[in-house]
């Protein structure tokens, strides 16, 4: 029983809320490893990004609420998301037309329009401030538990409640249905097939007649897409904070590269290791032992090797070690 107890304390703790934070970083990593294989260059802008695209679906989502169209059980967020990722395309768009499209065209070094991306960053940073402003908002309706705690003890008779949100569950789905479509367009349609021609080798795609300014565009849109719904799916899980999705860089750089930059794959597999390796070293394993140890080898102490207000440390650890020893990531990405 006290295994089962165990167990149970593991999955609410760990497993289950690392799995949700995991396909949030994967989705985000994702945007980071299409702009860096295709545009050839580290968007600083990312995180603000996902507050921008999520800004816009919160709104949305207000607005949807107040003429009283909602999804039930689920959150209202699910049908303004699309709208947040139009909105946030047509950002990108204009952005890369005003901006990044003047230092493509003069084949400016990679490091200048990361420093030109930074730029970006600020004005992102400053629009989503002005418009929502700067508190914590929890914009999550509909079911907010799918199981309990307290349902759980009552059903099972253990001592230790398991708790399943709904905003966790929509989470891991939505992230692996956006990963599948996602995969399914590079593989198999001409468009997906274009833009790896295209990161692979450019010279050699513009030879074969594929029409650059096309390929930038979709790249566009599909980091909009990746970005607006893993912060929706991360503002719908904890709460919506325009300074939080900045320090969130960190964590997705971190697996972008852990994972291999340039790598699609990568970028999932980086998600999950940064948010297991997070949650793990930041967790307080004193309930876990005490279940499993006997009580004259019951621990004082919490069993934890770093407070959660140092949990971007454990990210810029993994990516300084991943930098020194495997600088091409796990799925041997580009070179960084």
């Amino acid at each position: 029983m006290d295994i089962l107890n165990a167990l149970v304390a593991f999955l609410n703790f760990v497993f289950i809320p690392a799995a949700a934070y995991g396909s949030q970083l994967a989705l985000g990593a994702l945007g980071v490893t299409f702009v860096y294989s295709i545009l050839r260059f580290s968007n600083f802008a990312h995180g603000d990004t996902m507050a921008f695209g999520t800004m816009v679906t919160i709104h949305t989502t207000w607005g949807l609420q107040a003429a009283g169209i909602g999804l039930g059980i689920l959150p209202t967020a699910l049908i303004a998301l699309p709208v947040g990722i139009l909105v946030t395309a047509l950002f990108l768009l204009g952005t890369d037309r005003v901006v990044y499209r003047f230092y493509r065209e003069k084949k400016a070094a990679p490091v200048i329009i990361v420093i030109v991306s930074l730029g970006v960053m600020f004005v992102m940073n400053g629009l989503v401030r002005l418009f929502i402003g700067v508190e914590d908002i929890t914009f999550m309706d509909g079911m907010r538990q799918i199981i309990s705690p307290a349902d759980f003890k009552a059903m099972t008779g253990l001592d230790e409640g398991l708790g399943l949100k709904m905003s966790q569950v929509i989470t891991i789905v939505t992230a692996a249905i956006a990963v599948a479509l996602l995969f399914w367009f590079l593989n198999r349609t001409r468009t997906g097939k274009s833009m790896r021609a295209y990161s692979d080798n450019e010279d050699l795609a513009l030879l074969s007649g594929i029409s650059p300014d096309r390929v930038v565009a979709v790249t566009w849109i599909i980091v909009a897409a990746l970005t607006t719904t893993a912060g929706v799916l991360y503002g719908l899980d904890k709460s919506f904070k325009a300074f939080t999705y900045f320090q969130l860089l960190l964590p997705i750089f971190a697996a972008a590269i852990v994972g291999g930059l340039g790598s699609p794959l990568g970028a999932i597999v980086g998600g999950y290791v940064i948010a297991f390796s997070e949650v793990i070293v930041t967790y307080a394993w004193k309930k876990v032992a005490t279940y499993l140890l006997p009580d004259s080898l019951a621990p004082d102490g919490l069993l934890q090797l770093v407070t959660t207000d140092y949990k971007f440390a454990v990210s810029f650890a993994l990516l300084v070690i991943v930098l020194l020893f495997m600088p091409t990531g796990i799925f041997k990405g580009k070179s960084v």
